[in-house]
């Protein structure tokens, strides 16, 4: 079955992608679009049968390691630490607006 993407469609598309695309262009495209999808039609013709579906074609493993909860510096430590603080908290420069 042979599937052609007219200029028709060509301008449309362009059209809703606020594309602005000449004559040529929209013929030149209507070419390349259909040959695309006659690649597409080809897939329709490999027997698949006894192929299990893939979820997952790099089988990927999670290497990230499970969050656990680990005694840390005490406040105090930090905060003698930060350059500047205020109060027991770190004092950052304001990012938006006045103090």
């Amino acid at each position: 079955m042979t599937q052609t993407i007219d200029t028709k469609t060509v301008k449309h598309v362009a059209n809703l992608v606020r594309l602005g695309i000449s004559e040529e262009e929209a013929q030149k495209f209507s070419g390349q679009f259909s040959a695309i999808i006659e690649y597409f039609n080809m897939l329709n013709e490999v027997d698949t049968e006894n192929v299990p579906p893939a979820s997952d074609i790099a089988n990927a493993e999670n290497v990230l390691r499970e969050d656990v909860v680990k005694p840390s510096m005490s406040h105090a430590e930090f905060i003698k630490n930060a350059p500047n603080s205020e109060r027991g908290y770190v004092k950052v420069p304001t990012v938006l607006g006045d103090e």
